[in-house]
């Protein structure tokens, strides 16, 4: 791939920049009236030791011909990726190169735009985990509350004796402080936890928010990534679901929905490993504690950082409106000139968007950013092949 000047780099940057936040709004509007697509159905990938990888979580073609890519990034250690920029982006579309001399896309960080993440705390409130062990489980899931943006969205579920295993404490909810003050209402109490019927019902809530739409249509963001957060011991009694189900769920899904789980307490690393297997299933993280209570605020926070450090890949297509599902491939090269590439797929479908002024209005402003190219030739034409 052909590298792209500094200067270019930083122009880019600054046009990006101005466009997320202008065109935000709309696409409210857009997603809204459903056109967004999930990724491809395809497994959740892992780095392998020494490298890393890429997952594309959302497409969004509201402005068609301009397309959206969602990404999250990880290396060996599911961490995400810093710093990328254009430099670090190889696109394809339809087993051809995008030029990145020519201008056509651009990459912006979730932490610097108004999208939301959403989250699902799932806390283990049995008498077995009472205590210190609850005690301190609740004070990191207020962390995770303190250290989310203010758009970003919250949901809890308590693992208690109720007809379905859990007592839904709070809906989605952006307001921290409403968050804290439920929060401190869960009682430890439970005699059974029924881990896998509860996670089931968290992983159904972030399926059912409608990833990559608005809840309220005059929002003035949209839901980028949903994700579940565990904390308990992974001793499961009663589920309806067993875990092999459970997993099968997770395998199926066309949106990854991450779960991250802190397995701790005095309970048997056996029972540990019920939420290990969940975890790597769902290309979430697994957490492995015991009683190192301690470590439960600064893993909260690792985890706030990966979702807020997914990305957005912007480009132009250049295929006419025909109403037809066509491929796409992003890769990422790791360090730059590294000449190493992961890549990932999906699709998106190339629609024409409907007749209402404000959609008209940005996509002028898109055009003026990433101008038409005259000869409609995105693609690097490699010389030796001419």
């Amino acid at each position: 791939m052909m590298k792209i000047s500094r200067q270019t780099q930083q122009t880019g940057k600054k046009w990006f920049k101005g466009v997320g936040r202008f065109i935000l709004p709309v696409l409210v509007l857009m997603q809204a009236l459903f056109l967004t697509g999930p990724a491809h159905a395809g497994g959740y990938g892992f780095a392998a030791p020494g490298g890393y990888g890429v997952k594309v979580y959302r497409v969004n073609y509201a402005l068609y011909p301009f397309v959206q890519l969602y990404i999250r990034t990880f290396d060996q250690n599911m961490q995400p990726l810093v710093n990328l920029n254009e430099m670090n982006i190889g696109l394809m579309i339809k087993g051809k190169s995008y030029d990145p001399m020519k201008r056509q896309y651009g990459i912006q960080s979730i932490r610097n735009r108004s999208e939301a993440t959403r989250s699902v705390l799932v806390i283990d409130a049995s008498k077995s985990m009472a205590g210190t062990a609850s005690e301190t489980a609740l004070r990191a899931a207020a962390r995770f509350i303190d250290s989310k943006r203010p758009q970003d969205e919250v949901a809890i579920l308590a693992i208690r004796d109720t007809k379905e295993g859990y007592d839904l404490v709070s809906q989605f909810e952006r307001d921290a402080g409403a968050l804290a003050r439920r929060l401190a209402d869960i009682r430890i109490d439970g005699m059974k936890s029924r881990i896998y019927d509860s996670i089931g019902a968290a992983i159904q809530m972030c399926g059912m928010s409608a990833q990559g739409s608005s809840v309220d249509p005059s929002a003035d963001n949209v839901i980028a990534s949903c994700s579940v957060v565990v904390f308990s011991d992974g001793r499961d009694e009663g589920s309806a679901l067993s875990r092999e189900e459970l997993n099968g769920r997770i395998t199926s899904m066309r949106i990854p929905i991450p779960v991250y789980s802190l397995a701790y307490g005095k309970s048997s690393v056996d029972y540990f490993r019920n939420l290990e297997s969940i975890s790597k299933n769902s290309f979430g993280i697994y957490y492995s504690l015991g009683e190192t209570y301690d470590r439960m605020q600064r893993i909260v926070e690792e985890i706030q950082n990966i979702l807020q450090s997914d990305y957005v890949v912007t480009f132009r297509s250049y295929i006419p409106v025909d109403g037809e599902q066509h491929s796409f491939k992003v890769g990422i090269e790791y360090p730059t000139g590294s000449g190493k590439y992961y890549y990932d797929n999906g699709q998106f479908e190339a629609i024409e968007p409907p007749p209402i002024q404000a959609i008209d209005n940005y996509l002028n402003l898109l055009n003026q950013k990433i101008p038409l190219l005259p000869d409609n030739d995105p693609f690097y034409n490699r010389p030796s092949a001419q």
